[in-house]
C-alpha cells in the first residue's frame, strides 16, 4: 500500500513537472515588440531609410508594414531591426509588427520632419511659462505636429530603451513641453505643410559632458584636465542612446550656462559632442542647431572680461568650423535678472529658419551677421561680415557694443558707423587699432542687425588669452 502510494505520487509530480515546463515554453515565446519609441502618434522621418526595431524571441521571424511595404527580419539576440525604404510624406497610416505568434498595429502614424530637441534649462522651460503662454497653449491644436517627452534621469551605462509616448500636439499635451522645440516645431509645420515629429530630451542645470558617450569623451586628450560636471555621460546613457537610430532630420540644442567657467573647453568639448552625436546615429552629418546664450546678469557699459561671452566665442567657433551647424543669435531676448528668458518664439522660429536651409537646402538668409575679417586703415579698423543679407540695419540712432584695442590690448567704448556691408569702428582712445570686440559682456547691449530681421553675433577680432583659457594653451 504505501509503495503504492509513493508511485502515485512520483508519478503525480512528474506530471506537475511536465506541466510547468510545458506552460514555461509558451511563455518564453515573447511577442514581437517595438522599441518604446515606436507608439500610436508617431512621426517617421521622410525620404531617408527609417529603422524600426524591438525585441522578440531568437530566431523569431518579423515583418513589418507601411505605406505598401513590408520588410522583414530574424530575431537575433532578443533583438530584430528593420530599415524601411525611404518614406513619403503624409498620413495617418497605420504601422504594423508581425510575427507568427503576435500583430501589433501602430494607429494615427504620420511621415514628416522629426527632430531631437536637447539641452539645459532654457531647453527645457515649458509653454506654459513663456511670454504669453497661456494663449500660446490655448491655440496649440495641430495634429500635424507631434510631440514625444523623454523621461529626465541618468544612468551609469547605455541603456536600451525608454518609457514614453507620442501624443498629438494641443492644450492637453503641450502647456509642458518644451517652448523652444514646440515654437520651433510649429514655425516648420507652418511653412512646409508636412508633419512634425518633436522628440523632447533635456535636464535643466546639465553640462555637456554629460550628454556624449564615455568612449568620445574619453577620446578626446584636450578635455582629459577640463574640470567635468557630476554624472559625466549618464544623460548620454539614458536619454539620447536610446533614441538612436530612430530616423531624424536633425537636432536643435540649447545649453551652455553651466559650461561657462570652461568655455575655453567648450570649443572643443561642443563639436566633440556633436562628432559623436553623428557617429551614432550614423546618418551623416546631420544639422545640428543651437542657440547662442541669451543676455543675462547686471549690464555693465564699460569693456569687461565675460566667460559668458566666452562660451559665446565657443558656440561661435563651433558654427565656424563644424559642418552644416548653425547658431540662432538672440541678443535680444535676454534678461538682467532672470537666466530664463520668457520670450523663447523668437529662439524657435530662428533655428527653424536654419532648419530649412541646412536641413532642406531652402535658399534663404537664416542668420544675422557674422564676423568675417578686420582690416585696419589708419585710426579705423573696418569690420566685414558674412550673413549680411540685403544689407546691414542699425535698431536705434547710432550702433552700440562695439569695443577697440590697440597693441596695449585695453579694450575701449569705440564708436561705429555702417557703410555699406561693413561697420567702421574707431576710438579717440586708440589711435593705432590692433582688435575689435563687439556684444562682449555678460549682457550685451547691442543693436546691429541685417534688414533680414536677424540680429549680429558677438564676436572679437583677436585671439588674445581668455579668461578661461589654461595658460599653456595661450601661450
Amino acid at each position: 500500500m504505501r509503495r503504492c502510494l509513493l508511485s502515485a505520487l512520483t508519478a503525480g509530480c512528474r506530471f506537475a513537472a511536465c506541466l510547468f515546463v510545458a506552460s514555461s515554453a509558451v511563455c518564453a515565446q515573447a511577442a514581437a515588440k517595438p522599441a518604446a519609441l515606436f507608439t500610436d502618434n508617431m512621426v517617421l522621418q521622410r525620404d531617408i531609410p527609417a529603422p524600426v526595431w524591438g525585441t522578440a524571441d531568437n530566431g523569431e521571424h518579423v515583418t513589418v508594414s507601411i505605406q505598401g511595404q513590408k520588410m522583414e527580419a530574424t530575431a537575433a539576440e532578443g533583438r530584430w531591426r528593420v530599415n524601411l525604404k525611404p518614406l513619403t510624406a503624409g498620413g495617418p497610416f497605420t504601422l504594423t509588427i508581425e510575427s507568427p505568434t503576435s500583430k501589433t498595429e501602430l494607429h494615427n502614424v504620420l511621415v514628416g520632419e522629426v527632430w531631437i530637441a536637447s539641452g539645459q534649462s532654457n531647453m527645457e522651460m515649458a509653454v506654459q511659462n513663456t511670454a504669453d503662454g497661456p494663449k500660446h497653449v490655448a491655440n496649440s491644436a495641430n495634429p500635424q505636429i507631434r510631440l514625444y517627452t523623454v523621461p529626465r534621469h541618468g544612468a551609469k551605462t547605455p541603456q536600451a530603451d525608454v518609457v514614453g509616448r507620442w501624443e498629438e500636439c494641443g492644450p492637453k499635451s503641450v502647456g509642458g513641453f518644451s517652448a523652444v522645440a514646440y515654437f520651433f516645431g510649429q514655425a516648420l509645420e507652418q511653412q512646409l505643410h508636412v508633419p512634425v515629429g518633436l522628440i523632447n530630451t533635456n535636464v535643466g542645470g546639465t553640462t555637456a559632458e554629460r550628454w556624449m558617450s564615455k568612449e568620445s569623451l574619453d577620446a578626446v586628450p584636450q578635455l582629459k584636465a577640463m574640470p567635468k560636471g557630476q554624472g559625466a555621460n549618464d544623460l548620454y546613457n539614458a536619454m539620447i542612446h536610446p533614441l538612436i537610430p530612430y530616423g531624424i532630420r536633425g537636432a536643435i540644442w540649447y545649453q551652455g550656462e553651466s559650461n561657462a567657467g570652461v568655455a575655453w573647453h567648450y570649443r572643443t568639448l561642443f563639436p566633440a559632442m556633436i562628432k559623436d552625436w553623428r557617429e551614432e546615429w550614423k546618418e551623416g552629418d546631420f544639422p545640428f542647431l543651437f542657440v547662442q546664450l541669451a543676455p543675462f546678469m547686471p549690464i555693465n557699459h564699460e569693456p569687461m572680461d565675460s566667460q559668458w561671452a566666452e562660451l559665446r566665442d565657443a558656440q561661435l567657433h563651433t558654427m565656424l568650423t563644424v559642418p552644416n551647424t548653425g547658431m540662432a543669435v538672440i541678443t535680444d531676448v535676454g534678461d538682467e535678472k532672470d537666466i530664463h528668458p520668457k520670450r523663447k518664439q523668437p529662439v524657435g522660429q530662428r533655428l527653424a529658419l536654419a532648419a530649412r536651409a541646412l536641413g532642406l537646402g531652402e535658399k534663404i538668409e537664416y542668420s544675422g551677421p557674422i564676423f568675417d575679417r578686420l582690416d585696419i586703415k589708419g585710426s579705423e579698423a573696418i569690420v566685414h561680415f558674412k550673413h549680411a543679407g540685403s544689407g546691414l540695419a542699425a535698431k536705434g540712432d547710432k550702433l552700440t557694443g562695439f569695443t577697440i584695442a590697440g597693441a596695449d590690448r585695453k579694450f575701449h567704448n569705440a564708436e561705429a558707423r555702417i557703410e555699406g556691408d561693413e561697420v567702421i569702428v574707431s576710438s579717440p582712445q586708440v589711435p593705432q587699432p590692433v582688435a575689435v570686440r563687439f556684444g562682449w559682456a555678460n549682457h550685451p547691449v547691442v543693436n546691429l542687425w541685417n534688414n533680414e530681421g536677424l540680429p549680429a553675433s558677438p564676436f572679437r577680432s583677436d585671439d588674445f588669452p581668455l579668461t578661461t583659457q589654461p595658460k599653456e594653451a595661450g601661450k
